[in-house]
């Protein structure tokens, strides 16, 4: 785990001179990126207040964590504080959120979200509920506090606020985890701090903490039961927290003045999208709300019956297909949430749909119609299909020509790829999606990624990960034919080359020879042994990630070229219906799929040579 400073409370004056620059500094190094001017503000004006308060309080000793970097995720505390407890002479940490505001009111009747002035109409969870959310998630993913939960506190300090200013938050529940404190009650801040801590070193503390191991996060098919019907499996932090309350709010609303609003929810790979989801459709059960969970993936929905179903099969009802909604009647649901929105297709209408619901209404339509609150969690990033219809854009202009207003939130933050957003910043540039250049892989400790000479390499890298304990999928772009199982039962090993071949994943829903059907290959150990195309993997997460780039995409003097006659993709297939361009930016955006499947590393290698030299050459 790391900070970007860290010193003691009695130190911290020293470096205020040059806090900005070495912040500054730190973050670029750590990060990537340069910080915002008002990160700078809230460094320069927030973190000396702090400082000034433990020292008043006697607690010079006490450490000072700055932007610590919560464990698996790209989401930063502003300072977490390491002492000794003053009761029990244990480590003990305070959470500390820092606000400039001045002023702040409830956003409508929400204990969650709440107005800032000056920061336009959004809604923003209240600090003490994000500083809560921290608490949860450092708890839940620091293996030095699995048995210590309670040595973890957490507090909101608005330093600029009076009472009067924020006097509608200080209504909200508290607990441990979400003291709200204005700059009107630095006397009672400095209590309560000297009741946590003992005027003591906090080195010990901050060391133990630093050093901690993380334990791996809770992946998302694994507690998918426990989440549907038992909430707090999942913590959710800043946008996402924002966009659950919102949604919440929404339903709320529409409920009880009979309104309509869509919400969009746009978001990177890792970004959180299916988690809010999932916590979404446990919240709103447990409510008594009428909600049903959908997407466009047959490998998704069917794993996430065969999982949140175990200990109740009539689970399974609640998860659907975009498809699934051509027969109800408008606003039959309280909430529709689409995960997975960026496969909407143009239309329900396929082979076995009866003649009489064939009548061309965009399968978008329904999906707005079907709810009072539909829900669209996508990345526009991941249409990897012609025909799929589910960018930010054809959902607001649908919602328009129906008079539907759209919210839309965007997360920033990353949850897969070790939290690493350079990670996904370095895919980017190496496919040249969204305007990315190309750079080298500066490393990340959080994030492996390592180029291999031959698929032998690959798969033995893998290997070795699943024989360690941890999840591992080999992938490859959809270069090779797909065959059925032999009548034997033994599958063929379509995907070859040189010396080397083994199988893709099955097609159907069927176990056969000891491999898994083809919705459960990502989450079952059987699946190990098949390559996994996009159809299968798309949706899903694993430890570590191998991927095989085809000859459909390959690397020529300074550019990518497509090679359409090597993919055999059938729904690619024609020239008509997908140009060469809609062609390039959908191969592309599979092998972005693809490389952005994996929580811990990935292993990257491609058939064609001078491909293979140019991906190591950014490594």
């Amino acid at each position: 785990m790391s900070s970007l400073l860290r010193c003691a409370a009695g130190e911290f004056s020293a470096l205020e001179l040059h806090l900005e620059e070495r912040l500054a500094e730190q973050m670029k190094h750590s990060t990537g990126r340069f910080p915002s001017p008002g990160e700078r503000r809230s460094w320069s004006r927030s973190l000396p207040v702090l400082a000034a308060d433990l020292r008043d309080a006697g607690l010079s000793g006490v450490e000072m964590l700055v932007e610590f970097q919560l464990p698996l995720t790209s989401k930063r505390a502003d300072v977490i504080l390491a002492g000794v407890d003053r009761r029990t002479s244990r480590p003990a940490y305070v959470v500390v959120e820092l606000k400039q505001w001045t002023e702040a009111e409830r956003f409508e009747d929400s204990d969650e979200l709440v107005l800032v002035g000056g920061y336009g109409t959004r809604p923003t969870t209240h600090p003490g509920a994000q500083v809560s959310g921290y608490v949860d998630y450092l708890t839940d993913f620091t293996a030095s506090l699995a048995d210590d939960a309670g040595a973890v506190r957490g507090l909101a300090y608005l330093h600029n606020a009076t009472d009067h200013g924020v006097g509608d938050l200080l209504t909200a529940p508290t607990t441990p985890a979400s003291r709200l404190f204005t700059g009107q009650r630095r006397g009672e801040l400095r209590d309560y701090l000297q009741d946590v801590f003992a005027p003591q070193s906090g080195a010990d503390a901050a060391d133990l903490l630093l050093g901690s191991a993380i334990r791996p996060s809770r992946q998302l098919m694994a507690v998918a039961a426990d989440e549907v019907q038992r909430r707090e499996m999942f913590t959710l932090l800043d946008e996402q927290r924002d966009a659950y309350n919102y949604v919440l709010y929404a339903v709320r609303k529409a409920s009880q003045s009979n309104t309509k609003t869509a919400v969009v929810i746009s978001g990177g790979p890792g970004s959180g999208k299916s988690v809010i989801a999932l916590s979404l459709m446990g919240e709103l059960g447990r409510q008594g709300r009428t909600v049903i969970h959908a997407t466009g993936s047959q490998s998704f929905t069917k794993t996430l019956r065969k999982v949140a179903a175990a200990r109740n099969p009539r689970v399974r009802k609640a998860f659907l297909y975009f498809n699934s909604f051509m027969a109800m009647e408008p606003n039959s649901l309280d909430c529709v949430i689409l995960d997975e929105a960026h496969r909407i297709r143009e239309t329900s209408v396929n082979r076995y749909t009866r003649a009489e619901m064939r009548t061309g209404r965009p399968q978008i339509d329904e999906l707005l119609s079907v709810a009072r609150t539909p829900v669209f969690l996508l990345d526009q990033y991941q249409v990897v299909r012609p025909g799929e219809m589910g960018t930010v854009a054809d959902i607001r202009a649908a919602a328009a020509q129906r008079g539907i207003d759209v919210m839309q939130i965007d997360l920033e933050d990353q949850f897969r790829s070790g939290g690493s957003l350079e990670y996904i910043r370095w895919v980017e540039g190496l496919l040249g999606l969204g305007g990315a250049e190309a750079h080298r892989w500066p490393g990340d400790d959080r994030f492996t990624v390592e180029v291999m000479e031959s698929p032998q390499e690959l798969e033995a890298w893998l290997a070795a990960k699943q024989s360690a304990g941890f999840g591992a999928r080999m992938t490859a772009g959809y270069s090779w034919p797909w065959s059925d199982p032999r009548p034997d039962g033994s599958l063929v090993p379509d995907v070859q080359i040189g010396d080397w071949s083994r199988p893709w994943n099955l097609k159907g829903d069927r176990a056969v020879g000891g491999a898994p059907p083809a919705p459960l290959w990502a989450t079952d150990p059987a699946g190990f042994g098949q390559v996994g195309c996009i159809y299968t993997a798309q949706g899903f997460e694993y430890d570590f990630a191998g991927v095989i780039f085809g000859p459909d995409l390959v690397w020529r003097g300074d550019s990518w070229r497509i090679v359409r006659d090597a993919n055999k993709d059938a729904a690619l297939r024609s020239r008509t219906q997908v140009p060469d361009a809609d062609f390039d930016r959908l191969v592309r955006n599979v092998y972005k799929v693809l490389l952005t499947r994996g929580m811990q590393g990935v292993g990257i290698y491609s058939s064609d040579p001078e491909t293979l030299r140019h991906i190591a050459s950014l490594t």
